[in-house]
């Protein structure tokens, strides 16, 4: 088990566009998986993004059998690793919703995103992966990918006034030190 640390906002390497994964089922490959998954755990995360530990490649890994403590009120996300994942929005539709991120610890911000999207990529042997999903398991979709094309949350952000600590904006909330 390998607990990596994770990059914070201001961090230029987060700024990186990430490289394409070019080979598969390789041990290096299943390590950083691996890494990446014990990272995203004992951080609580509901996804993570392999430059979000200063590697550049086109990887992601999300979700959860069980609730996430940070998002305890939203629905379960199917454990995923993402290799070199492309988003195709289904519809103009999009969504307001409150959105933290690992790099940007103690923080929220309202995001607006595509309400429905397809993405498609790899897993790590190489074997291909759609799916048509929506609303938070879409929102975590994008939130994730952003990361590998140097993009985090609060760039996303229409209105600064809805963006603040998790502690003022949610004070019912158990306070996290790592939100």
């Amino acid at each position: 088990m390998a607990i990596h640390t994770i990059l914070k906002m201001g961090e230029a390497r987060l700024l990186r566009v990430a490289r394409q994964v070019l080979e598969f089922d390789t041990p290096a490959l299943h390590q950083l998986v691996q890494d990446m998954h014990d990272t995203m755990r004992h951080a609580r995360g509901a996804g993570l993004a392999a430059p979000q530990i200063g590697v550049d490649l086109q990887l992601v890994v999300f979700g959860s059998s069980e609730p996430n403590p940070r998002y305890p009120q939203r629905p379960l996300v199917p454990p995923t690793v993402l290799v070199n994942p492309v988003i195709t929005p289904l519809g103009s539709e999009t969504e307001m919703d409150w959105e933290g991120c690992l790099s940007v610890p103690g923080l929220r911000g309202m995001v607006p995103r595509w309400r429905r999207i397809r993405y498609t990529g790899q897993d790590p042997y190489g074997r291909v992966i759609e799916r048509e999903v929506e609303g938070f398991h879409a929102r975590v979709v994008q939130h994730e990918c952003d990361h590998l094309a140097g993009i985090l949350y609060p760039m996303r952000m229409q209105d600064f006034t809805q963006f603040g600590y998790t502690e003022v904006l949610f004070p019912d909330m158990a306070a996290d030190p790592d939100d």
